[in-house]
């Protein structure tokens, strides 16, 4: 009995620091957990919005990824409020903004293109265009940019073709350009210009989408590429609008092939007298792309090109490939 109240002080002094080590133990498994948790987010976040596309592997079709674009990226100039301009930012701010899909409007004009938007040039060249793509290209060799060429107005003293002054502007710099008629995988067009011709060729050049039909959604099957599009840009209805880009975003998110889809989020209202209100659209749509992005975070939902084009709305989109 007496050995056992000697011992009893002893015995207590194991438990209350065997109990002691444990917790120890514990509070830093806890805290090396809390840090995990911590540190893991800014190690996924390891891109930015000038280079999200090198954080995607090689094989990723460029028709599996959500794809933030301008509707005519280059119409920042107009003669009456709401009537022509489509974006604030310059085409070098849009694309560090994470824009890779430009609408490019080129009118044919002494063998050269001038930007227009309808009859109104947008104090823009073609050339100002190339350079700021390919000056970003060359700081960023991990992105693609896909570019839609279309002719916009009226051709003037011009002595050959619109596809042959195209032609010379890519000969400038052949290496920058790919001209193939398949939707591309990632890693094929990484440092690249991906034409989207919207413009008549004799030759191969490009995504044919020649075939592209006015005011609706439609689809264009070539043998190298399928195209789903929603273009209804005569907006009677903002509502009606807004429902027909968001049938396709879903489409395109359920859709498992290879099929490109191009989902204009722009449009006008015509007021009165016909007067195109290019803002009427943009501020009832771009709030809900906001909140459908907002909501729907991860899969592909294809090219949005939009009009008023900003980095928040841009990021919503990127951040669902990953």
């Amino acid at each position: 009995m007496n050995n056992f109240k000697l011992q009893f002080p002893l015995i207590v002094a194991g438990i209350l620091a065997f109990t002691s080590c444990k917790k120890q133990e514990q509070e830093r498994l806890q805290s090396k957990a809390t840090q995990e948790t911590s540190v893991a987010p800014s190690l996924l976040l390891t891109y930015t919005m000038s280079n999200w596309m090198g954080s995607l592997p090689d094989a990723t079709n460029v028709a599996q990824l959500s794809i933030p674009g301008t509707h005519d990226s280059g119409a920042r100039t107009e003669p009456v409020g709401g009537t022509a301009k489509c974006q604030n930012l310059s085409i070098a701010d849009q694309l560090t903004a994470g824009v890779r899909y430009l609408d490019i409007r080129c009118r044919h004009i002494g063998d050269a293109f001038a930007i227009h938007h309808g009859s109104i040039y947008q104090n823009l060249n073609f050339n100002d265009v190339l350079n700021a793509c390919i000056g970003f290209l060359n700081s960023n060799p991990t992105e693609t940019i896909i570019m839609s060429v279309k002719e916009e107005y009226d051709p003037s003293n011009n002595t050959r073709s619109f596809e042959q002054t195209f032609d010379s502007y890519v000969n400038q710099n052949p290496s920058k350009w790919d001209l193939g008629d398949g939707v591309p995988t990632l890693g094929a067009v990484r440092g690249k210009i991906k034409l989207l011709r919207r413009f008549g060729a004799g030759t191969t050049k490009g995504i044919d989408a020649t075939n592209w039909a006015d005011n609706t959604t439609f689809s264009i099957n070539n043998s190298a590429a399928n195209l789903k599009i929603q273009d209804y840009y005569n907006v009677s209805d903002v509502n009606t609008k807004w429902s027909n880009i968001e049938t396709l975003l879903n489409e395109a998110h359920n859709d498992t092939s290879n099929r490109l889809y191009l989902n204009y989020s722009s449009g006008y209202k015509a007021l009165i007298f016909g007067i195109p209100s290019i803002t009427t659209v943009s501020n009832s749509v771009n709030p809900k792309i906001n909140t459908f992005f907002t909501n729907n975070t991860h899969g592909k939902y294809g090219i949005i090109p939009m009009d008023f084009v900003d980095a928040t709305r841009s990021q919503l989109i990127v951040n669902t490939n990953f």
